[in-house]
């Protein structure tokens, strides 16, 4: 049986600038069910970030799981997700080349490469 370990993720995708106020909107409350799968499959920790000079999404989570790839295969497998990415993908611009949409071959959201981290104490 595999340990579980932490894999933190960081993400980035552009936001059609006519879609903010509807993303932020829907991000406000997201369908139960969403977030359901994400807890279901080792999500932890999640938070999206936006940055309007350049209409920047910035993802970040934490995986606690110990398969991630079969964990992110069953999240893009969900139906209440599938309809959910429908609803996103549609407000969003990809930076991956040939990338149609969440949960595809292609990468949707552009992973991030970590260069630093500090985890100070928390007294």
């Amino acid at each position: 049986m595999s340990v579980a370990h932490t894999k933190r993720i960081c993400q980035i995708i552009k936001l059609k600038p006519e879609t903010v106020a509807e993303y932020k909107s829907i991000h406000a409350a997201v369908w139960p069910s969403v977030l359901a799968a994400l807890e279901r499959h080792h999500i932890v920790d999640y938070s999206i970030h936006h940055y309007p000079p350049l209409q920047l999404l910035v993802a970040n989570f934490k995986y606690t799981g110990s398969d991630f790839d079969k964990d992110m295969q069953e999240i893009a497998a969900d139906e209440e997700t599938q309809r959910w990415w429908k609803v996103t993908d549609g407000m969003q611009e990809s930076f991956e080349v040939g990338a149609t949409g969440s949960g595809k071959e292609v990468p949707w959201w552009t992973e991030l490469e970590e260069v630093f981290r500090f985890e100070g104490s928390s007294s």
